[in-house]
């Protein structure tokens, strides 16, 4: 056995795309499984369908990871009758957990918009929608032959990161002190006797999207039954050009035509029924190039603000494209949603790859595209 369990896997992938980079109305994490389960392989796909269930258990996986989450809108049954619930027993009974990461990988980075960008031919830039969430400054005292083992704790939750930088912190030597009440039940000390201890104060910084999970992690670690630490909200910093968010902003080596550039992705990205649409002046050079993965109408404003001469994104429609056109440039770069994401399952085993010892991790060549049939008026005559 590899000892690698499904909460280690859940662990990797949440270090890569962390949930609370998700949406709101997202609904990511572990789907089905347990946590405790061994696993040796893990398997890859867009989609959670009975066909990708049906291989992932058919090729003996422990754990299947998605983008979309099978469960996004609500349901009141998973009974093996109905299409959710089959897929939901399929695994289960082959003893197959699934997990998702969905918005929190669109935004990450590196994630699913940096694999898109790069495939177009631009390096990934700026998001298109930015979040930028500012950072936690923490600050605690602990007795110092203890202070390791709780920094290890919240390092391992992604605390004290700095740009290129991990496990960045500052530490101070004091003496604290306490008295502790007579119900208490303290580490050091007497019920009801002032108590002075050399202590260190550490201080680090966090996203924030954190502040819950180290809480309750240095309230877990630490020796002392009631720890003392603040935390400070500090105003966002991030760098537009590698901060977290939707979407990415880059430029082309050299500039091409619309009909051109359109080619290139095309090429670049899997094929599909549906193809590469583009709206705009094939003959017009384009130059710098916003992306989106998946569905993308949106940010069209947001894509005009910014001044690229094309956005490529997935599932457009006619009256937001044609009333954005009337105004002006980005051109339109409209590709199958399946295919401007499915690329980002590459990514994601590398990221297994790394982080995982022991366990075997595959992507399913499985195209979920729903389209199956494109077709063009003929002359039959």
């Amino acid at each position: 056995m590899s000892g690698v369990t499904v909460g280690d896997v859940v662990k990797v992938m949440d270090r890569a795309y962390p949930p609370y980079l998700a949406e709101k109305w997202d609904a990511v994490g572990l789907i089905c499984g347990d946590p405790l389960a061994a696993v040796k392989k893990v398997v890859l796909a867009l989609d959670c369908t009975l066909e990708v269930a049906e291989k992932a258990v058919a090729m003996g996986a422990d754990m299947l990871i998605v983008h979309h989450p099978l469960l996004l809108r609500g349901v009141t049954s998973v009974a093996a009758n109905t299409p959710k619930g089959k897929v939901i027993h399929t695994l289960i009974t082959g003893g197959c957990a699934l997990f998702a990461a969905h918005t929190n990988a669109d935004s990450a980075r590196p994630g699913v918009n940096d694999k898109l960008a790069e495939l177009v031919g631009i390096v990934p830039g700026r998001p298109v929608e930015p979040k930028l969430f500012g950072l936690d400054k923490w600050g605690f005292h602990v007795p110092a032959e203890h202070a390791e083992e709780v920094k290890n704790a919240l390092f391992a939750l992604g605390a004290g990161a700095i740009g290129d930088y991990s496990e960045c912190a500052f530490e101070i030597h004091g003496r604290g002190q306490f008295k502790p009440s007579t119900s208490a039940t303290p580490f050091v000390g007497e019920a009801g006797k002032r108590e002075y201890v050399d202590e260190l104060r550490v201080e680090f910084v966090a996203q924030r999207g954190l502040r819950q999970k180290i809480m309750g992690t240095l309230r877990e670690t630490h020796p002392y039954e009631e720890p003392a630490f603040d935390i400070v909200a500090l105003e966002p910093t991030e760098k537009l050009d590698t901060a977290f968010g939707l979407g990415r902003v880059g430029e082309l080596p050299e500039p091409m035509t619309l009909r051109e550039f359109a080619q290139q992705v095309a090429n670049a990205l899997p094929e599909t029924e549906w193809g590469i649409r583009a709206a705009g002046d094939p003959d017009a050079l384009v130059k710098t190039v916003a992306v989106s993965s998946g569905s993308g109408d949106s940010f069209l404003q947001s894509a005009r603000k910014l001044g690229v001469d094309v956005y490529v994104t997935s599932d457009l429609r006619h009256h937001p494209v044609d009333e954005h056109l009337r105004e002006g440039k980005p051109y339109i770069v409209d590709t199958a949603h399946w295919a401007s994401e499915y690329p980002w399952t590459e990514q994601a085993k590398e990221i297994l790859d790394q982080g995982l010892t022991g366990v075997t991790v595959e992507v399913l060549r499985i195209r979920t595209d729903p389209w199956t049939i494109s077709a063009h008026k003929c002359d039959n005559n």
